[in-house]
């Protein structure tokens, strides 16, 4: 597995128990951020969703594929962002926020595996 594979791995992994936990013990997390409680089904599908994606996020990383693994960067810079609109119009709380960080951090890290891919591989070519 490459650099960049092993963040998309390690995202992935973020990704399963953090859908685990929102389709099994939705309001764990929720109490632990400070949203209200719920006992609607609609968590638990967002749960599984992510299950989905950390699904997919750990074969890409697993297989290196690397189309996939840039188009994740900007995707996962972008949640933060989205994250901010919806704290700055008072949708949310800015707990919000603390969810967005391991997008973030994640991108940055994923950012970089790539980075040091490309100048390795030119480093090789020459």
């Amino acid at each position: 597995m490459s650099p960049s594979g092993k963040t998309i791995f390690a995202f992935g992994c973020y990704l399963l128990v953090l859908g685990a936990t929102l389709l099994l013990a939705p309001n764990l997390l929720l109490a632990l951020f400070g949203f209200p409680l719920t006992e609607e089904v609609w968590i638990r599908i967002v749960g599984l969703l992510v299950i989905y994606l950390g699904i997919y996020y750990s074969l890409a990383g697993r297989r290196d594929l690397r189309p996939f693994i840039a188009a994740t960067v900007p995707v996962r810079a972008s949640v933060l962002a989205v994250f901010g609109v919806f704290v700055a119009t008072g949708m949310v709380s800015p707990m919000l926020l603390v969810l967005g960080l391991p997008d973030l951090l994640g991108a940055l890290w994923t950012w970089r595996a790539l980075r040091s891919e490309r100048f390795s591989t030119a480093l090789a070519s020459t």
